[in-house]
């Protein structure tokens, strides 16, 4: 049925049971699986949930490692499950946006990703990225609760 799994992760723990239930799926069904993880740019951060006043220089290195410290951990836990799993990390996108391009640059024909259920007043400030992957995605999302 699928045969490449994108699975996007921003580190948190709803996240990873999205990884968790993706990377379970792709050893059941014997997909290769690409881990994706978004960072936004700069400018976008301070308009998110928490202000972060960082000068650019030092958020360019912080995305970096912690992106990097995401990516190694799913790329271990697909590893230990003997799934093959290839890592991204998409820089200075929404993550939204982020994710359906790395589907497409990955010839993905699943994603997975969690969904925090945000309501009323922070959704409407922030959005659902969720949300916007399954109305502009082409391909099946699956969303993990």
């Amino acid at each position: 049925m699928y045969k490449h799994i994108l699975i996007a992760t921003d580190g948190s723990e709803l996240a990873q049971k999205a990884v968790d239930h993706g990377l379970a799926l792709a050893k059941a069904i014997g997909a290769a699986v690409t881990a994706v993880h978004v960072t936004a740019p700069w400018t976008a951060v301070a308009m998110g949930e928490v202000v972060v006043t960082l000068p650019p220089e030092n958020y360019d290195q912080i995305v970096q490692d912690s992106a990097k410290g995401i990516l190694t951990g799913v790329a271990t836990a697909a590893k230990a499950v003997g799934v093959t799993c290839e890592t991204l990390h998409m820089r200075d996108r929404l993550p939204a946006e982020g994710i359906i391009e790395a589907a497409a640059n990955s010839h993905a024909d699943l994603i997975v990703m969690a969904s925090h259920g945000r309501s009323g007043l922070i959704r409407l400030f922030l959005g659902s990225e969720a949300n916007e992957v399954v109305s502009k995605s082409t391909i099946p999302v699956l969303i993990c609760r």
